[in-house]
């Protein structure tokens, strides 16, 4: 299965989201998937693509020109596909994935989580889509999906095409299709 791993890019972050996201590259050769990502240097998105060929799995990095010229390219990716520009990006990533996992990011992670969440739940696809997020940084993000369908600006399916996890082992579950997504109740979501 291809695996497409949305990440962070900020090399301002915390450590412990690197690791994560070597974990996920590890993991992701472990189970015999290939890394669809970014095709970066940098942050999660090197660290995931490196992990997954230390592991001894395929990757392939999509990037547009515009960061090649800025040296952030992953030349080590079994496959590079450079692209005009991000929207061309997004179509190549989508085009080669089977299934979505969105790491702790930031805009740009959310562009592409929101882009391939509203057409899943359109039925323009089907394919699994999971957030992975062991320290709660999308936690207002599920709050504010909930409000907005409580207040009848979502579709009622909005949660059913996404599966929230913790765990690197859950996420793996969801996207191989073992686990059913579960949609959380606002009370699940309030602060302590």
């Amino acid at each position: 299965m291809n695996v497409c791993v949305f990440c962070a890019s900020s090399q301002k972050i915390d450590q412990k989201y690197i690791d994560l996201a070597t974990d996920v590259g590890t993991e992701l050769a472990g189970r015999g998937h290939t890394l669809v990502s970014g095709g970066a240097t940098v942050s999660c998105m090197g660290a995931v693509g490196a992990a997954t060929r230390a592991a001894g799995g395929r990757t392939v990095g999509v990037i547009p020109q515009v960061l090649v010229d800025i040296e952030v390219a992953d030349n080590d990716s079994d496959e590079l596909i450079v692209t005009t520009g991000m929207r061309e990006r997004k179509a190549a990533m989508d085009a080669r994935s089977d299934a979505f996992l969105v790491l702790p990011g930031g805009i740009g992670t959310l562009e592409e989580l929101f882009e391939i969440w509203t057409a899943r739940v359109l039925g323009i696809h089907d394919r699994p889509l999971v957030i992975l997020d062991p320290w709660g940084l999308y936690d207002p993000l599920r709050r504010l999906i909930e409000n907005m369908h409580e207040a009848g600006f979502t579709r009622a399916d909005v949660f059913d095409a996404i599966a929230w996890t913790t765990t690197v082992d859950e996420a793996f579950a969801h996207l191989e299709g073992s686990a059913k997504p579960v949609r959380p109740s606002v009370a699940e979501l309030e602060e302590p």
